[in-house]
């Protein structure tokens, strides 16, 4: 049994790689790629060379060079403009909206944001009425400080 393995080394690398490619889908951070990348190499190199040693350092160096020179190109092909995208409640900075329920002079009302009913201030703490157009300014947590527009 230990013999047929020796024998087919190629195949463990192999699957190896295909295992870590398949890991690499479920994580898109392009890490694991790079373990497949010095898993697929360790397994033509395998077909020549029936030291696992040299195997296994054939695997660290191709690793690791995909580490610090292919994973970086990756990231800056496939994740191009990511930082860019606002998300969550720092899209709604700079929306506008409808007043809802008036905003007292001082105190709170409600602003309808995409069909979002939100608690909200005015920036200045003058009152603002039904029906206005606002501009959201900031988020604090759930209360938005807005403007007339």
């Amino acid at each position: 049994m230990i013999d047929s393995i020796i024998q087919n080394l190629w195949l463990v690398w192999l699957l190896a790689g295909i295992v870590c490619l398949i890991l690499e889908m479920m994580s898109n951070d392009f890490f694991i790629m790079c373990f497949a990348i010095g898993s697929l190499c360790a397994s033509l190199i395998s077909l020549g060379i029936d030291s696992i040693v040299v195997q296994v350092i054939v695997f660290v160096i191709f690793s690791l060079l995909s580490i610090f020179y292919v994973r970086p190109i990756a990231l800056k092909y496939f994740h191009k403009g990511e930082n860019q995208r606002l998300s969550n409640t720092d899209a709604l900075i700079g929306r506008e909206g409808k007043v809802t329920d008036k905003i007292e002079s001082g105190g709170y009302g409600r602003v309808k944001i995409d069909g979002d009913s939100w608690k909200a201030k005015s920036v200045d703490g003058q009152e603002i009425g039904v029906g206005d157009d606002v501009r959201i300014l900031r988020l604090d947590s759930i209360i938005a400080t807005v403007e007339k527009c």
